[in-house]
């Protein structure tokens, strides 16, 4: 399947590859993507990696936030199904992605980002709590906001406050890198055969059962008509690919960029 530009949010217009066409996006990064080659836990040079690629992005003038999952140090759900009570085990996940955002704003402000961290779950001695206002006022001032601790409730994943934050913030697009370069017809490290598709409706994923995001993330970006657009973040550079319509990547919007 080939490659397709993404819309603006304004205009559905193509962009010509030169500059990003969003002014403010959120990124979700799932916690696996941090663990790189390693079984477990943050490797370091993947962590920098992301960061400088963030990095290139805020150098073009995009206000970016993120939403880091936790899964390379805690998954709940796991823990969960092996017995432990799903709320404890749900509150740990969060920690873990307090753990994972503080180990982001480290790895950006290494490289000259300015970088705040909210946490849903007050932690006062280590990050801000999330303020919404206050989030929204240092995206205007150019700094990165990592929203951590999902929505400060159990029996949710990360997917669900990353489309909740993206909606609260105002973005034009929600960016959701994970280890493959899109949605596929089946998991292609599983399937040679499997097919990427280059465009999807939000119904279409909720159809077919896709499993790209949680059904209700899903459901809130099509309410607020805000395109997911699916890419490899363990790709150098391929943020700011995608942000300029080039790269491999899915994009996930309403019927009418479904289209041909």
């Amino acid at each position: 399947m080939s490659t397709v530009t993404i819309p603006t949010a304004e205009t559905g217009e193509a962009s010509d590859g030169a500059r990003p066409v969003y002014r403010r996006v959120l990124l979700k990064v799932s916690g696996e993507v941090l663990m790189g080659e390693q079984k477990f836990g943050i490797d370091i040079d993947t962590l920098g990696a992301v960061a400088s690629d963030i990095g290139e992005v805020v150098a073009q003038g995009v206000q970016v936030c993120l939403v880091i999952g936790g899964g390379n140090i805690f998954r709940g759900l796991s823990m969960a199904g092996k017995g432990m009570e799903r709320a404890s085990a749900d509150y740990m996940g969060m920690l873990a992605t307090v753990m994972n955002a503080l180990a982001m704003q480290s790895a950006l402000e290494r490289i000259g980002v300015h970088t705040r961290v909210q946490s849903a779950i007050p932690m006062d001695a280590i990050c801000e709590p999330y303020i919404r206002r206050r989030a929204l006022r240092h995206l205007e001032k150019g700094r990165v906001v990592i929203f951590a601790a999902g929505l400060g409730a159990p029996f949710f994943t990360t997917d669900t406050p990353a489309a909740l934050r993206a909606a609260e913030m105002g973005c034009d697009a929600l960016l959701k890198g994970t280890s493959v370069d899109g949605v596929y017809t089946a998991d292609p490290k599983k399937d040679a055969s499997a097919e990427r598709y280059d465009r999807l409706s939000y119904l279409e994923v909720l159809a077919q059962d896709l499993r790209v995001m949680d059904a209700s993330a899903i459901s809130l970006m099509r309410d607020n008509a805000i395109p997911i657009i699916v890419f490899s973040i363990k790709e150098r550079g391929a943020f700011l690919n995608v942000l300029t319509g080039a790269g491999v990547h899915t994009v996930i919007a309403h019927e009418r960029h479904a289209k041909d």
